[in-house]
C-alpha cells in the first residue's frame, strides 16, 4: 500500500493521508475548500468551495497516477440541504461522463466549511 501527497491540495491537518493506493485502487480523504497556495478557505460560496475541492480532488489523483475518468465513486457531505443545486451545478460542470456514482448527506463541517467530498478510484 501507498501514501499519496502533494503539495498541490493541502496538506491534512492530523494523521491521515492525502489518499492510499492499494494495486489499481486509489481511496482520496475527505477534501475541503482549502487553497493549498494560502492554507486559507476560498471565499465565497458552496460553488466556489466545490470547485476549490474538486480542483484539490484532481491533484490528489493527478500524483495518484489517476483522474476523474477513473473515479468510481464520490460522496458529497454538505452542510445545508439548500446548498444542493449550487453544489451540483459546479459538480456537474466539472466531473466528467460517464459520471461516478453518488451520495450526498448532510452532516456538521467545522465553521467556514460549506461540502466536503472524497473520491474512490479504480485504474486500469
Amino acid at each position: 500500500m501507498t501514501s499519496i501527497s502533494t503539495g498541490r491540495a493541502p496538506k491534512p491537518v492530523a494523521n491521515y493521508s492525502q489518499a492510499r493506493r492499494k494495486g489499481n485502487i486509489v481511496q482520496v480523504a475527505g477534501q475541503v475548500g482549502i487553497d493549498p497556495a494560502t492554507g486559507e478557505v476560498v471565499a465565497g460560496d458552496v460553488g466556489s468551495q466545490t470547485r476549490q475541492v474538486l480542483a484539490n480532488i484532481e491533484a490528489i489523483l493527478d500524483e495518484a497516477g489517476a483522474s476523474m475518468t477513473d473515479v468510481v465513486m464520490l460522496r458529497v457531505y454538505l452542510t445545508e440541504p439548500a446548498h444542493f443545486a449550487e453544489m451540483n451545478a459546479a459538480y456537474n460542470a466539472l466531473v466528467p461522463e460517464p459520471f461516478p456514482a453518488r451520495t450526498t448527506v448532510y452532516v456538521g463541517l467545522p465553521p467556514g466549511f460549506l461540502v466536503e467530498i472524497d473520491a474512490m478510484a479504480v485504474l486500469g
